[in-house]
């Protein structure tokens, strides 16, 4: 069974989530990735195809213009390691959805977070905070009918609620649903990934969940290797596990200890998603993430229309000498870009874990004088300002 302690995972990304960004993220030491959120209904619409020509395992829905792909795992290199995240809010739904798939995945993790309009429709994602009894009816179920029968952990991810207290409640109720994980996405339900995260109820809820036996996972601008180690550090608690979301997107060897720079990334990515991409609009799409949107290759790769034409615009990255951007490590911090080389990207790092540092301080000091109400909002956006210089 899937062991999340500790552990440092890809986030679920629509689009951005897929196979090739998944087995780039795996190769370059993610320990866990998480497929996109797939909505309940359009998964249990799916037949299940052995692709023998790449050896993957391809779950598809049939339409008069032919099988459409809804999801695709490599078992060769998954195996052990892939998450599937659902989108539902029906118990029922769930669990059909999720015995669909359950014995090519090595767990199921249902979306509580995701504030978008295409998640929370029918009351899913984010809109599950809003209606707990529901959240966990869903929990248990896919817990005791799927998880339990299959020996497959099942986790969910959330997002903060409005205060302390209400966020403390919301976690304990899922704690009693017979859970593996609980993956905590540090913002609350209004914010965008553009606004810094909120980390004053960590030092509360980390230990909460743990105590129960159940591992934490903690997503939010976390950026590298680098911020999961620092993230552990300065809890002292080296069983959370991390979780890398736009900084993955943009450059998927941010698990490893030396990111590659992006003329090599794209190279190789090409080759992968060229195989294992579903349609070519895909990878031009998670391509597209990856190159600097200053570089000339940007827009080169923007009008491309199929993977002929792309392959001669990766054959002209891997020549050049001259683009100052694409020879460097594209690094994404709260949506804005920075290209910067190894040495500066190190040292990114280690500012970052200074001002988590002066964070996470701040923070023990608000949770305790606070009370856990959201009345002491000033000193939380004097505290949040702190992650701005970074």
């Amino acid at each position: 069974m899937v062991n999340y302690v500790g552990k440092l995972c890809l986030a679920p990304m629509v689009r951005s989530g897929e196979l090739p960004n998944r087995i780039m993220s795996l190769k370059y030491g993610a320990d866990l990735v998480w497929s996109p959120e797939i909505v309940d209904r359009k998964l249990i619409q799916t037949r299940r195809v052995v692709n023998e020509e790449i050896k993957t395992v391809d779950y598809v829905v049939d339409s008069p213009h032919g099988a459409k792909l809804v999801f695709r795992t490599f078992p060769e290199l998954e195996a052990g390691k892939l998450i599937l995240q659902l989108g539902s809010s029906d118990p029922d739904l769930a669990v059909q959805a999720a015995e669909k798939v359950i014995k090519d995945v090595d767990g199921i993790d249902l979306n509580c977070g995701c504030p978008k309009s295409f998640s929370t429709h029918s009351g899913m994602g984010a809109a599950l905070l809003s209606t707990p009894e529901l959240l966990c009816s869903v929990l248990r179920d896919l817990v005791q009918k799927v998880g339990i029968p299959n020996q497959k952990p099942i986790s969910c991810k959330i997002r903060l609620l409005d205060d302390l207290e209400a966020t403390r409640s919301l976690v304990d109720q899922i704690c009693e649903t017979g859970i593996a994980n609980l993956t905590i996405h540090c913002r609350q339900r209004a914010m965008r990934n553009r606004q810094e995260p909120i980390w004053h109820y960590l030092s509360e809820i980390i230990p909460r969940v743990q105590s129960k036996g159940i591992s934490v996972v903690i997503n939010g601008n976390l950026q590298s290797k680098a911020d999961l180690c620092s993230l552990q550090d300065l809890f002292n608690n080296k069983d959370i596990g991390g979780m890398i979301a736009e900084a993955a997107e943009a450059n998927p060897s941010v698990f490893s200890d030396s990111p590659l720079t992006q003329d090599k990334l794209i190279s190789e990515f090409y080759g992968i998603t060229k195989t294992y991409g579903d349609v070519f609009a895909g990878s031009k799409f998670m391509m597209l993430n990856q190159i600097p949107g200053r570089s000339p290759f940007y827009r080169q790769i923007a009008q491309t229309r199929t993977y002929e034409d792309m392959e001669k615009i990766v054959h002209e990255i891997q020549n050049d000498k001259e683009d100052k951007f694409i020879h460097k490590i594209l690094n994404k911090d709260l949506q804005k870009q920075r290209c910067v080389n190894g040495e500066e990207f190190a040292a990114h790092m280690v500012l970052r874990k200074e001002v988590m540092q002066r964070l996470v301080g701040n923070n023990k000091r608000i949770a305790v004088e606070s009370g856990g109400e959201s009345s002491k909002r000033s000193k939380l956006n004097e505290t949040k300002s702190a992650m701005v210089a970074v």
